[in-house]
């Protein structure tokens, strides 16, 4: 089972509040607003705009809240400017840690990530030294028994998708990041909504920790994403879900 999945099905219970739906709208709409800065308006011609929409509509954004973030990246309404920043760096036991940050102050989310990696028994690396270790995919999720595996197989397998994986109730269906939209439509086709479509750093392997070493790995990913200026966390860990559950 990917890190990807298990970290964002654990961040999707534990951010099942109001406050953190309102956390997740403001990410989505920094994203918009940057790739509609980057490229243009029309999401038909640009690839990031029209996977950023997907996602904000898979979270039930209002219309209006995109139309903005959409008109502030382009320049017809005045708005902040964000930079793009991606930090590496390992947690407590060794996992891999890959965070997106989109921030109007680099020094400030420099200062704030070196000190979270700090504060958690982390270390943050070099630009390139746990990237390697993950690969850029369009992933769909699927959570409280949504979806069987063998349905997703099905459907994906159709559809062009390049893997899926499932724990417990949990079912991830990868693809190529220019797929990600076919093959969600084809899981709609089929009357099966997913809780998240997004591209995502999937782990090409897993490192499994436990006791001390899983408790700290989790608090440093969970202080991470707390940061106002981080888009997203990835993570290589892997654990149980008995363990995971523990940790809450």
């Amino acid at each position: 089972m990917s890190g990807h999945n298990k970290w964002s099905t654990i961040k999707h219970k534990k951010g099942a509040a109001d406050a953190k739906r309102g956390r997740l709208f403001s990410r989505l709409i920094k994203e918009i607003t940057v790739a509609a800065r980057e490229g243009g308006g029309d999401p038909d011609g640009n690839p990031r705009l029209r996977t950023a929409l997907l996602t904000a509509k898979a979270a039930n954004m209002p219309k209006d809240n995109i139309d903005r973030a959409v008109k502030r990246g382009t320049g017809e309404i005045e708005g902040v400017s964000y930079e793009e920043i991606y930090y590496e760096g390992y947690a407590p036991g060794g996992a891999a840690v890959l965070l997106q940050v989109l921030t109007d102050n680099k020094n400030r989310a420099a200062s704030e990530v070196r000190h979270i990696f700090s504060k958690y028994g982390g270390n943050l690396g070099e630009p390139g030294s746990v990237a390697w270790m993950f690969a850029k995919k369009g992933a769909l999720v699927f959570e409280d028994g949504r979806v069987t595996y063998d349905q997703a197989m099905e459907i994906a397998l159709e559809a062009g998708a390049e893997d899926i994986t499932a724990s417990g109730d949990s079912v991830e269906v990868h693809t190529a990041p220019g797929d990600l939209e076919t093959v969600k439509t084809a899981f709609e086709k089929a009357g099966l909504e997913c809780q998240s479509a997004e591209i995502a750093f999937v782990p090409s392997t897993n490192l499994e920790l436990e006791g001390k070493n899983l408790a700290g790995a989790m608090k440093l990913l969970d202080a991470l994403d707390d940061l106002d200026d981080v888009q997203k966390v990835w993570s290589n860990l892997d654990f149980s879900d008995e363990a995971a559950a523990g940790l809450g």
